[in-house]
């Protein structure tokens, strides 16, 4: 049985955001819920300057903090390590959001893409939001991915928590995570940490990786190595 993690090279990470919209269009996340995220920090003092971007998302922790919080069995783990949610069986009790160390579970306060039922016209003569979603054929908002359905929930409805699956419903039919095929740099690698032949351990094996809080004792899935680092300088002995 495999058992799924990401890598992601932070020496070729531009923080472009591609994975974030990527990840947005393929689940239907609605406005205000990060499934792909980044922590931005700067440093240095104008006009040396720098970003450095972590990428964020779901750690599918192999000691989920989430899932043993959880008292209906609705955060559970597959057999293959992706942490998963079953919104059918969520109560909405939150008890998963707060157990979570990394602030990766979202609730949904509303019924989500709500903006996307208004009736109102910005200017005349042009199509409100619910007759754009009508004209283009679309299921709650226009750009609607039906293959979200084959695992659980196309849509998460109001009342419910949703987080990252690691792409699931593609994971099955062996493709990769929407985020690791949309990065044009190829600073996302999925795969199989028990075949040693799969690109994720032999990255794990060349490099030395962090997790995030993994002192906590989560064990997360997901790997970072390398650090990005574009500075340089002119060349000098020093000196008195």
């Amino acid at each position: 049985m495999p058992r799924y993690a990401m890598v992601i090279d932070l020496q070729r990470c531009v923080g472009c955001s591609a994975c974030s919209i990527s990840c947005r269009s393929e689940n239907n996340v609605p406005d205000g819920i990060y499934w792909s995220n980044k922590i931005t920090e700067t440093s240095g003092t104008f006009p040396n300057v720098r970003y450095h971007y972590i990428p964020t998302l779901c750690n599918h922790c192999e000691n989920a903090p989430c899932v043993r919080g959880c008292p209906t069995g609705a955060m559970h783990k597959l057999e293959n390590g992706i942490t998963m949610h079953n919104p059918k069986k969520c109560i909405g009790c939150k008890y998963c959001e707060f157990n979570c160390p990394y602030g990766v579970i979202y609730f949904n306060w509303t019924y989500p893409h709500k903006s996307w039922k208004n009736n109102e016209k910005v200017l005349e003569g042009t199509a409100s939001p619910k007759e754009e979603v009508a004209k283009v054929g679309g299921k709650t908002i226009p750009y609607y991915n039906p293959e979200r359905e084959d695992t659980l929930a196309g849509i998460r409805p109001k009342g419910v928590v949703e987080k990252c699956t690691f792409c699931d419903h593609l994971v099955k039919r062996g493709k990769l995570p929407r985020c690791v095929d949309a990065c044009p740099a190829d600073a996302r690698i999925f795969g199989d940490m028990n075949d040693p032949n799969s690109k994720v351990r032999q990255l794990l094996g060349k490099f030395r990786p962090f997790r995030l809080r993994e002192q906590l004792g989560t064990d997360p899935h997901v790997y970072y190595i390398r650090d990005f680092n574009p500075a340089n300088y002119q060349p000098s002995k020093g000196g008195f």
